[in-house]
């Protein structure tokens, strides 16, 4: 188990000297048992109290990085079972596979569908992140791992030929590939291969039990980054098993099930993409670390993606936008300003919904510590005493000749009191929802409203 607080206290110089960057040796070792500070800041630490602490500070499933540049993606890391304890760190990587003896147009739209269908949430980019190329004795497999390689995409290189692997990892062993799979049988010919080219390796098993002995063999040959991946042809036993080894890595601390766990849908041989998006799904939740679908489709990927945006967003902090003025469309002195807060998911819906007017429009984005606007309004952090000072802070007047601010509907309740503190504003109240400002904007621009 972990060590707690007064635990690494105990191991520190207790000098309080401060130079880690905070008060006390107490503080600091509080950030650590949290996972929050790296002993490394501690300047005076002894070389038995790193050695003691190294270990027991580690995270019980250890983080493996593939890929590279833009694309690179960490999995494992994890320290926690359940999202509220802390966090979740490392968001499960997607991806789909292609097998080398699928028909060229379909090996075609799988890469471009892998390399372009990117979407915007919240400011960030949500894409797939893996290739996984199967071996079916087609001769097409080393093209594939060429082409794929060319989308910096993190690969995993499926073939029982050692001789070909070794060729494809001539080719792309700057993006890490992970090899698949380590078995009984196979473990010490492909474990020296991963360890000569510093790859990670696969352990594939129908059981926790037979996936841990092949991960000890592997441990004691030197290597370290593994990726467990349970073989398993229905949904529930690899729902079970997930949840097992999760369990086993964070409670018991069970090294050998301490590694990134990867999850290989095609396995389950469902041939309905919305029932293995579904598969997916349950998977990125229950705790996969990488999921492999047998199709990528647009359909089917942009509610992963927002799935696994969502798990893993710290519910500790919410995803703010930085509090200011955002000028949407080219607004001139006559646009109309709308307010809202700045938790990120509302900044972005309005924004959008705002360019789908056509109207261009201020957004005046108010700090309320990442709250939406009716939490941020029942906080007391949104009313009419902090528009109006947004509005003299950021000096907004300047850029126009009419004053129109139109406030979100859930907020009528402050009309009058802003009405009194902005005398000079013509203030309208906008609508409840924000699908509905385009048309509102509209109306407004027309003189309806």
């Amino acid at each position: 188990m972990a060590l707690k607080p007064l635990d690494i206290f105990k191991l520190l110089p207790k000098t309080n000297c401060k130079e880690c960057g905070y008060p006390t040796c107490l503080a600091f070792s509080m950030q650590i048992a949290m996972g929050k500070e790296d002993l490394k800041k501690c300047p005076y630490v002894s070389d038995e109290a790193k050695k003691q602490l190294s270990a027991a500070a580690a995270p019980p499933i250890i983080t493996i990085s593939i890929g590279k540049g833009e694309e690179k993606v960490n999995i494992g890391g994890e320290t926690v079972l359940f999202r509220h304890e802390k966090t979740f760190y490392n968001p499960t990587a997607i991806g789909v596979l292609i097998d080398d003896d699928m028909p060229d147009q379909r090996i075609e739209e799988y890469l471009q569908n892998t390399a372009n269908l990117t979407y915007e949430r919240v400011g960030l980019k949500l894409k797939a992140n893996v290739i996984a190329i199967r071996d079916n004795k087609s001769g097409k497999f080393i093209d594939i791992v060429e082409r794929a390689h060319k989308t910096s995409k993190a690969l995993i290189l499926m073939s029982h030929d050692i001789s070909l692997l070794e060729k494809a990892l001539g080719i792309c062993k700057d993006v890490r590939p992970v090899l698949y799979a380590a078995t009984k049988e196979n473990f010490e010919s492909l474990g020296k291969l991963a360890k000569s080219f510093s790859v990670p390796i696969a352990v594939k098993g129908k059981t926790i039990d037979e996936m841990e002995q092949v991960a000890g063999k592997l441990q004691g040959m030197g290597i370290e980054e593994i990726v467990l991946c349970p073989e398993n042809t229905n949904i529930s036993e690899l729902f079970k098993n997930l949840i097992l080894l999760r369990r086993k890595a964070i409670m018991k601390r069970v090294k050998e099930c301490g590694y990134p766990v990867l999850a290989f849908l095609p396995d389950l041989k469902v041939e309905n993409y919305i029932k293995e998006a579904l598969n997916a799904a349950i998977c990125i939740a229950k705790y996969a670390s990488i999921v492999i679908l047998s199709q990528l489709k647009g359909e089917t990927l942009f509610p992963l993606l927002l799935e696994r945006l969502n798990i893993f967003t710290d519910p500790q902090r919410p995803m703010a936008t930085t509090e200011g003025i955002y000028e949407i469309g080219r607004p001139g002195p006559e646009s109309p300003v709308l307010v809202t807060s700045n938790f990120s998911l509302t900044y972005f819906i309005i924004s959008g919904e705002i360019e789908n007017s056509r109207i261009p429009a201020y957004l005046l984005v108010q700090d309320t510590e990442g709250l939406s606007v009716l939490t941020a309004w029942a906080a007391d952090k949104l009313n009419a005493e902090t528009i109006a000072a947004l509005i003299k802070k950021t000096k907004i007047e300047e850029k126009l000749g009419t004053k129109k601010l139109i406030i979100p509907g859930v907020l009528a309740q402050i009309l009058g009191e802003l009405e009194e503190e902005l005398p000079d504003w013509k203030i309208s109240l906008g609508p409840r929802e924000a699908a509905y400002l385009p048309v509102f904007l509209k109306s407004l621009d027309s003189g309806q409203v």
